[in-house]
């Protein structure tokens, strides 16, 4: 019943504030994601394994750490469903743990580079001429060397751990971001409501922040959605050459990285982790494309 009076109030053609419009204009969002079934899927497993992490002390049967070297590298079992490490670990509950690590850097590299993209180029979208020039000058520098490589170069400046690798990542992330809010900006600074805004006295900074910006997130929402998945190949990558999480840290990568060796007689104990990346990223890959279908105002 409340569902049916909220559906009838948002999908109402003639809204009566401004705060039923905007619900309005989210639940037809949501309702053209619904539709789509890929997205559906991503958005699912990409639930579940958040919430199998954030539950990952309820959930996990035996300690992430605890050792037991007598049960060292147990095929999957009732005991262990899905085996036992080098080390007689359980492979089930450190997969559950190392979500919240793997997880827990993505969204840490998002929420640093978002506002460091957009706040870039949306001042130089808008500003134009020197601002821009040397702004985009310098995002030039950082897009001129492959993201992996950057990234390498600024842990290896630091130490090898999770502070280091997202921040590392973040460093060399934020290019695309400051790119495609320029181009946004750009396409709206000489618009008429920009130009009414000018002419109320608003300054700059609060035209950039109050309607530029809005207008950039759309788009940098489904770029960031499509980029988790190479945000995340990016920390396996830092953690496989030992760049990122530390030992015993129950982190995908690093769980990967040290069970390698034994990847053609004990498959299970590096394949798990690697599903589990694989599924990750490609639950971002099909919700990205979900969103892109449903906010791109040129998709109609």
């Amino acid at each position: 019943m409340m569902l049916t009076t909220f559906r009838n109030w948002a999908l109402d053609e003639t809204p009566a504030s401004r705060t039923q419009a905007s619900w309005g204009h989210r639940y037809r969002i949501w309702l053209k994601l619904r539709s789509n079934p890929l997205a559906m899927i991503g958005l699912t497993i990409i639930l579940v394994f958040s919430l199998l992490a954030v539950f990952a002390p309820v959930l996990a049967p035996h300690d992430p750490a605890i050792q037991n070297l007598a049960n060292r590298l147990a095929a999957p079992s009732a005991a262990h469903w899905l085996g036992t490490d080098e080390l007689g670990r359980d492979i089930f509950s450190r997969i559950l743990f190392g979500g919240r690590v793997t997880l827990g850097m993505v969204v840490s590299v998002v929420v640093l580079v978002a506002p460091i993209g957009l706040a870039v180029g949306c001042i130089a979208g808008y500003f134009g001429g020197i601002v821009d020039t040397v702004l985009m000058r310098v995002t030039d520098v950082f897009l001129a060397f492959p993201r992996l490589i950057l990234a390498l170069a600024f842990v290896a400046a630091l130490k090898p751990g999770v502070e280091s690798a997202i921040l590392a990542i973040a460093l060399t992330a934020w290019p695309p971001y400051a790119r495609l809010a320029r181009a946004e900006t750009m396409t709206v600074r000489r618009s008429d409501f920009i130009a009414a805004c000018r002419l109320t006295g608003a300054s700059p900074w609060r035209i950039i922040m109050r309607h530029a910006a809005p207008l950039c997130v759309p788009s940098l929402i489904v770029r960031i959605t499509l980029d988790m998945s190479s945000i995340i190949i990016t920390a396996a990558s830092l953690g496989f050459l030992g760049m990122g999480a530390q030992p015993p840290s129950p982190e995908w990568d690093a769980m990967i990285a040290t069970a390698k060796r034994f990847i053609f007689d004990q498959w299970w104990v590096a394949t798990v982790p690697g599903i589990a990346i694989f599924l990750v990223s490609l639950a971002f890959n099909f919700l990205g494309d979900g969103l892109r279908d449903v906010l791109d105002p040129k998709g109609d």
